[in-house]
């Protein structure tokens, strides 16, 4: 069973964990999740298709990401969700954390701190391995078919995010 520690509105671990998508927390407590925003040397971003049986936002396109399990740190988490989603181990590449935000969700017990991270580097299509049931397809997209996704209303958190797509 996958656990996710609880944060403090400071970001600061409590010492307690909740059980992934348990959606238990308080006011003032969060968890911890992550993008990896992945950028060939030409400016263009790699993108990735949302499976669609997916329960939420099905088919939408975005960037790889998800929550940082228990006791790992976010730049691990971040490394790990690209590697399963995308099959590149990017941990060489130039580039690293760029930002974060909070996401408040009162009464849904879903609140959490997103740690965005860019890597770049040149690197072949055939390295690319999709998680077959988080992924149904990827491309590469410049900074405006993105913006064109998003302003469709498919492509996730690209408001939050839209920044980590200047170059």
């Amino acid at each position: 069973m996958e656990m996710w520690d609880i944060y403090d509105a400071r970001k600061r671990r409590t010492g307690r964990t909740m059980k992934r998508n348990d959606w238990c927390l308080k006011e003032g407590e969060y968890h911890l999740t992550v993008l990896g925003v992945i950028m060939r040397r030409d400016g263009r971003f790699l993108i990735t298709k949302r499976v669609m049986t997916k329960a939420w936002a099905p088919g939408w396109w975005e960037v790889s990401g998800g929550a940082a399990q228990a006791g790992e740190d976010s730049r691990d988490a971040v490394l790990r969700e690209v590697k399963e989603e995308t099959g590149l181990d990017v941990k060489g590449w130039e580039g690293g954390y760029l930002f974060s935000y909070k996401r408040e969700n009162p009464g849904e017990g879903d609140n959490y701190f997103v740690d965005v991270y860019r890597f770049a580097a040149d690197f072949d299509e055939s390295d690319i391995r999709l998680q077959e049931d988080e992924t149904a397809e990827y491309r590469f997209a410049a900074k405006a078919e993105i913006e064109a996704l998003a302003a469709q209303g498919i492509f996730l958190h690209y408001d939050s995010i839209k920044e980590a797509f200047d170059i």
